[in-house]
């Protein structure tokens, strides 16, 4: 036995060197290491040649001489295996077949990546809390390193966005809706979606990517159609107005009614949206003497009313869709005409003209010299008739009235200050009213006349168009503002707004200014009228919205928004007036620079001799005001200067003085008797 044990190494050796053999046909080798030693040392007999067959790996090996090279670096992403095929061959025939194969490690080398570097997706304002708003498999990285376990984390880009969306879990990367939504509050949040291939972040190696998830709001069709203007309003709800007019008996007025607070309007509740809102009265005794536009609202007389009565109708707006409706009630008051009366805004009205001008030149405005001077009369109760009122200068062959703009009627020959007295009559009710117009003619270059005086406001001669001027609106609204009061807000004709839908008329092209009595939708908006050529006309009411009257010939043109916020001037007293009585306004042919609300009257110009008497005056005040002050501190403070100031006075010691004093008293007294 112990000389078979002396051969058994011999003879292997002695068989390796018949046949091919390798010295190892299994490693491991990590992806991305530099292999430079040989993997395996190969024995081929004497007659044998040993070349890589066809199923090994491409390109993966090389032999150099009877040792066996890996000839790439090895990358676990491309070949988690490579194999070796060793053909040993004694001339073309092959006679030994040996494979080796390298396993080849992962390592965390490659970095997670998204599919998408910003997505997009769309999320209806009525879905449900709790609901998969983004599956994972439109939001999840990959990873190529196959182990890797991805861990996501998203954050806020739009501030409380994280309040509505999250995370379904760390590994799991499906949006999830935590909070119900609101399209007038947030209509886009933006998130950025960020992810790493190890749970600690601070390890090495570890690797992030990061993309960007917007979620866009759709509103959804929650809200009826709202009639304007709310008396309040949220983004859920609006107490929406009821409207209510007058019209005169035994006259058929020709356009659309003026009623408060304004014209009968609606919009969609879900503006968003914003379906067409279609109108029709549904129920109410009005014998058919009233018709309402399907499209813009306006009501409108098609009979006469012979005796005072009321009618109450309901009038229902439904959107385009037929999805949802509203409906308001209107009551329009049948009065007897011939009790009303005209009142103009202005007890007197100041103009200026040049000296020299001729007929036809019309007279400037004194508080607003760039437009003409305008008298105009309104009448509170029926102010569908202001279109038929006319006016005349009954004491001043000067000056003429063409239409409610002043003109000059003759050469004007001689400087000074001329008064012309004004009558405004209505040729349906009968009532007049008369105010004073003081018209200043000054030296300066007389304007040559144009040939063709300025129409009347109604004619569509007024510049200033009628454009809206829109911009972006607030994509966060605020709910439950409240609109300003009457006559407390300033002009806001060049507030910009968020855009609307075109807005019921409640006249013709001249706008008069009105009052907000609530807000309208969305919350935290207004809607307001293009700008007017005429702005400062009184409305209808005390409260509501621009309320241009019909024009003279009857006629109406394009209708107007509700909901602006004018300013209101003192009636022709300067007393303020009562709560809820409307106040007409100044007006003037050109919307941007008109100056609704200034009174004439309020507008003085003070001359240099004026403001130097005052100079004078408030001077002498000032030094008899010095001169009392003086006095007073003199009074309760004189005693305290006079012990403070001068030089101290000894007291004399004792009852008799000083010796010195005493000594030389006596000398006194003795030279008084030698001069007797």
């Amino acid at each position: 036995m112990g000389a078979w044990a002396l051969l058994l190494p011999l003879l292997v050796a002695t068989a390796q060197a018949q046949v091919c053999s390798v010295s190892n046909t299994y490693f491991e080798v990590p992806e991305n290491a530099n292999q430079s030693e040989p993997l395996a040392d190969i024995y081929a007999p004497e007659g044998q040649q040993v070349t890589l067959g066809p199923s090994s790996t491409p390109l993966a090996f090389r032999i150099q001489g009877t040792q066996l090279f890996l000839n790439v670096t090895p990358d676990y992403e491309k070949h988690t295996t490579l194999q070796a095929q060793l053909e040993c061959r004694r001339g073309d025939t092959v006679v030994t077949l040996l494979r080796v194969f390298v396993l080849v490690l992962d390592i965390n080398d490659n970095a997670p990546v998204f599919p998408f570097v910003t997505k997009v997706e769309n999320v209806s304002e009525d879905t449900k809390v709790n609901t998969i708003v983004v599956p994972e498999t439109k939001l999840e990285a990959h990873d190529p390193d196959k182990s890797d376990i991805l861990f996501y984390t998203l954050q806020e880009v739009t501030p409380g966005a994280s309040n509505f969306f999250s995370l379904v879990g760390t590994n799991l990367p499906a949006l999830r809706l935590d909070r119900s939504l609101d399209f007038y509050r947030c209509q886009n949040m933006t998130f950025q979606l960020l992810v790493w291939d190890t749970e600690e972040q601070n390890v090495a190696p570890s690797h992030t990517a990061t993309a960007t998830v917007i979620l866009e709001v759709q509103p959804a069709d929650l809200r009826p159609p709202w009639f304007l203007p709310c008396a309040y309003s949220d983004s859920y709800v609006c107490i929406q107005a009821e409207y209510h007019g007058a019209v005169p008996t035994g006259h058929t007025l020709q356009g659309p009614l003026t009623l408060r607070p304004g014209p009968i309007y609606a919009v969609d509740g879900d503006w968003g949206i914003n379906q067409r809102i279609l109108y029709s009265i549904v129920s109410g005794e009005y014998d058919g003497t009233f018709a309402i536009d399907a499209d813009s609202g306006n009501l409108t007389m098609t009979g006469v009313v012979r005796s005072p009565k009321t009618f109450t109708l309901l009038v229902k707006g439904e959107q385009a869709d037929h999805a949802r409706y509203s409906v308001t009630r209107v009551t329009i008051e049948a009065r007897n005409a011939n009790g009303s009366l005209l009142q103009f805004p202005e007890s007197r009205y100041r103009g200026t003209v040049a000296l020299g001008s001729g007929a036809g030149i019309p007279v400037r405005d004194a508080a607003s010299p760039s437009q003409p001077l305008r008298i105009w009369a309104w009448d509170p109760e029926f102010p569908d008739l202001d279109s038929a009122t006319t006016y005349r200068i009954t004491n001043n062959t000067n000056f003429r009235m063409d239409g409610e703009t002043v003109v000059t009627a003759a050469l004007l020959a001689d400087e000074g200050v001329f008064y012309a007295e004004v009558e405004a009559t209505n040729t349906v009710t009968a009532s007049g009213a008369t105010t004073v117009a003081e018209i200043q003619v000054l030296e300066g270059e007389a304007p040559t006349p144009t040939g063709e005086p300025p129409g009347d406001p109604g004619d569509g001669s007024a510049a200033g168009g009628g454009a809206f001027c829109h911009s972006q609106g607030s994509a966060f609204p605020e709910a439950g503002t409240l609109g300003a009061e009457a006559g407390g807000a300033s002009s806001r004709a060049t507030t910009a707004e968020a855009p609307r839908p075109p807005g019921p008329s409640q006249g013709s092209s001249t706008t008069r200014s009105g009052w907000s009595t609530g807000p309208h939708p969305p919350s935290g908006t207004t809607l307001r009228p293009p700008a007017s050529s005429t702005p400062g006309r009184p409305p209808s009411v005390g409260t509501g919205t621009s309320l241009p009257p019909a024009s003279p010939s009857g006629g109406s043109t394009q209708t107007l928004k509700p909901g602006t916020s004018q300013p209101m001037s003192p009636g022709p007293s300067g007393a303020p007036q009562p709560s809820g009585t409307p106040t007409p306004q100044n007006r003037s042919s050109t919307a941007g620079d008109s100056k609704p609300g200034v009174s004439h009257t309020e507008d003085q110009r003070f001359s240099t001799m004026e403001m130097a008497a005052l100079g004078g005056v408030l001077g002498a005040l000032l030094v008899l005001t010095l001169i009392a002050l003086l006095i007073l501190v003199h009074k309760h403070y004189g005693h305290r200067f006079k012990c403070c100031s001068g030089k101290a006075q000894v007291r004399p010691r004792g009852p008799g003085g000083s010796r010195q004093d005493r000594d030389r008293g006596r000398e006194r007294q003795g030279q008084r008797k030698t001069r007797r």
